[in-house]
């Protein structure tokens, strides 16, 4: 035995494991990180709106006046009930408390109190709706629960420009699939961020892309990601291996032969093909279960054609996430025991090592801040 320890080393079992621990990075994250909570699209008018629920908070996205987007914690001035307890809708004209009738704009502004008249020192303009900051990036809505965020274009990192040809914000949602998975939401990222386990657990996958195709990008602090190539013969990934539509438009033929993987922290994981995009949003349950909205999006004119049909991509991609959500299951359970000592990663490995060493950044930082 040589008696050296390798450089890198997965985490100790507590950072999947600990209630305690879970709860603070969830803070560190999703309070300082943009974090991904769907599609300008699933808000389209006037008045629609979202909601979305993570780490104790629940939050609406509104589509307000002109076309403007604004996000509210979904908490009344008043006495703090709830505004809503629907997940999608559309507001009328305003937004109302349930209880007491306090009414807001769509812009959060307090315009209707009754019972209010007369109180001494009580004004309108005091109680807007609290706001979160949202943004937008090629059709994926973004939200930031800090005081003065930075700019999301500076934690995604110049991927706003790599991706345009893509053209995200022109495809549409042709599928939806909702997990719930018994693991933490951190498993799910070291999990889709390698395909060393890709020839024993995803065979069909191995089929049409070789799993030593992968070229991994240096890890940054705001996203992890490479591209994998397709084998010869092999047009996109779906059950036959064979594009039933074109590639998107504004791809070029080298792009038409890979696959893109990119984790943007902490909870979208963007995967582009040539015909198609698929997303994954994690949402983070528990220390041991994330729930997973995973969505199939195309280009329109694909989906006006006749017998346009997305089950093909569907299909595969639903065996492949069912098996990666079992693997991930299992290493919760094995993280659980007392046998668990952290291992060594392989070179190829090094985006997990990436995410690890932001992990023991942000706990560092915060051990540094001011309480």
């Amino acid at each position: 035995m040589s008696g050296k320890t390798p450089e890198a080393m997965s985490l100790p079992a507590r950072y999947y494991t600990d209630s305690d621990h879970y709860g603070a990075e969830l803070d560190r994250f999703f309070r300082g990180m943009w974090f991904h909570v769907g599609r300008a699209g699933e808000i389209p008018n006037r008045g629609d709106f979202l909601v979305r629920e993570i780490a104790g908070d629940s939050l609406i996205v509104v589509r307000g006046e002109r076309g403007a987007l604004s996000a509210f914690y979904n908490v009344c001035r008043h006495r703090g009930t709830r505004l809503t307890r629907e997940r999608s809708g559309t507001f009328a004209s305003t937004i109302q408390c349930p209880y007491h009738a306090w009414t807001y704009n769509l812009g959060g502004c307090l315009v209707g109190v009754p019972h209010m008249d007369g109180v001494p020192g009580f004004h309108l303009d005091d109680y807007p709706l609290h706001q979160a900051t949202v943004d937008l990036w090629d059709g994926h809505l973004f939200l930031n629960l800090g005081d003065n965020p930075a700019p999301l274009a500076d934690q995604i990192g110049g991927m706003d420009q790599r991706f345009r040809p893509w053209g995200m914000d022109q495809l549409r949602p042709g599928r939806r699939i909702v997990y719930d998975v018994a693991a933490n939401w951190k498993l799910i990222i070291h999990n889709y961020s390698e395909c060393l386990h890709c020839p024993g657990v995803h065979p069909a996958l191995q089929r049409l892309s070789h799993y030593l195709s992968g070229e991994n990008e240096p890890a940054e602090p705001g996203y992890l990601g490479g591209r994998m190539r397709l084998r010869d013969g092999i047009g996109t990934l779906s059950l036959e291996g064979q594009r039933r539509r074109a590639c998107l438009p504004g791809l070029d033929d080298a792009e038409c032969r890979y696959v893109y993987y990119y984790a943007f922290l902490p909870n979208l994981l963007l995967s582009l093909l040539p015909d198609y995009v698929m997303t994954h949003t994690l949402w983070p349950r528990g220390v041991d279960r994330t729930e997973i909205v995973c969505d199939w999006l195309f280009h329109p004119d694909a989906m006006a054609a006749s017998g346009f049909d997305p089950e093909d991509a569907v299909a595969f991609w639903d065996l492949t996430n069912r098996q990666d959500w079992h693997v991930c299951d299992q290493m919760k359970l094995g993280l659980k025991s007392r046998a668990y000592r952290p291992g060594p990663y392989s070179h190829r490995e090094d985006l997990l090592h990436g995410f690890d060493r932001l992990i023991l950044e942000l706990e560092r930082n915060a051990g540094r801040s001011p309480k």
